[in-house]
């Protein structure tokens, strides 16, 4: 689904939604969503890695839009059955007292899970035996859940890209023990240690190349898949979002075959799980994130699909 950038014709609500990203502001962007009889206009802040900028904005927009989303980080990672703040995103939130703010954690585990199991049984992709990497499974869980149920052969690279050690995970039992001990730690720590923000989003570094060559698909957060990956992927599908123009030809120049956003396409880019689920609770006037159930309720009503787009070579099955 492309969506063009359009003003409001006078008979549809609206609502504004900005996101506030620790990410390059080089990757800013603006456009409209149109979600049944509302039309949600988007915004993206980025401030390069500033943290005490990411919380002024946040502050500064609290109660002047209908909702915001937190980028460029994870407010929650889930371990087993128990979910944990990350303790520096938690302190950008403090002085933010009447807007929702949503970090994409109910879209990772709805939507995304809701976009691999469409796109099996459509036969739009066949996941059974292929080899996916994803890049960091405990940001995606819904995402690793769902490639498993659907049959890929599937590397964790938790540990490989998120500690830079090479211990490749390949079952799901096995990241929930690791992530048990290991998340409640990785929580209390800047975020930067694991995850790039500001200018180290546009350093590349070669890492582990292998575990991309050896994969069909490529799936998770597209800046660690950006990040890592070797300056070839010749024939590759990568499922993941938050893709600009920009880095759609730079896949294109990579040789990759098909990319595949799990987000829809606005204005040639699609924007990042915080700034849809932002404008999925907007559309509906809530004040919090919202449970499961209704996210895939939405995502149904408003028929959100995945953007598919064939880089190289002939138009064909995924």
């Amino acid at each position: 689904m492309d969506l063009e950038n359009r003003k409001d014709n006078g008979n549809r609500k609206t609502k504004r939604v900005i996101s506030i990203s620790l990410g390059s502001s080089e990757r800013d962007a603006e456009g409209f969503l149109e979600l049944g009889d509302t039309v949600i206009r988007l915004e993206r802040r980025g401030t390069d890695g500033d943290m005490e900028k990411a919380a002024a904005l946040l502050q500064a927009y609290d109660g002047k839009v209908d909702a915001i989303g937190l980028g460029g980080t994870d407010l929650y990672l889930v371990a087993g059955s128990r979910r944990y703040v990350f303790r520096e995103s938690a302190r950008l939130l403090e002085n933010v007292k009447q807007t929702p703010v949503l970090d994409g954690s109910g879209l990772k585990n709805t939507l995304e899970r809701f976009i691999v199991r469409r796109l099996a049984a459509d036969g739009t992709v066949d996941f059974r035996g292929r080899k996916v990497l994803l890049t960091c499974a405990v940001d995606r869980f819904g995402m690793a859940e769902a490639l498993c149920e659907a049959g890929a052969d599937i590397t964790f690279g938790d540990i490989l890209y998120g500690l830079g050690f090479n211990i490749p995970l390949h079952s799901l039992s096995t990241l929930d023990r690791l992530a048990a001990l290991i998340v409640p730690v990785v929580t209390k720590l800047p975020i930067r240690w694991f995850y790039p923000t500001g200018k180290e989003q546009t350093r590349k570094v070669s890492r582990y190349p292998e575990y991309f060559l050896q994969s069909d698909i490529i799936a998770g957060d597209f800046l660690f898949i950006k990040r890592f990956m070797p300056d070839r992927l010749d024939g590759k599908v990568i499922l993941t979002n938050t893709v600009t123009a920009a880095d759609r030809a730079m896949l294109r120049k990579a040789g990759v075959r098909t990319l595949i956003t799990t987000t829809p396409r606005v204005n040639g880019r699609s924007f990042g799980t915080n700034v849809m689920e932002a404008a999925l609770v907007a559309s509906v006037g809530a004040r919090h994130s919202l449970e499961p159930g209704a996210y895939d309720e939405l995502i149904r009503k408003y028929h959100l699909h995945a953007s598919i787009e064939t880089l190289n070579g002939p138009r064909q099955e995924a």
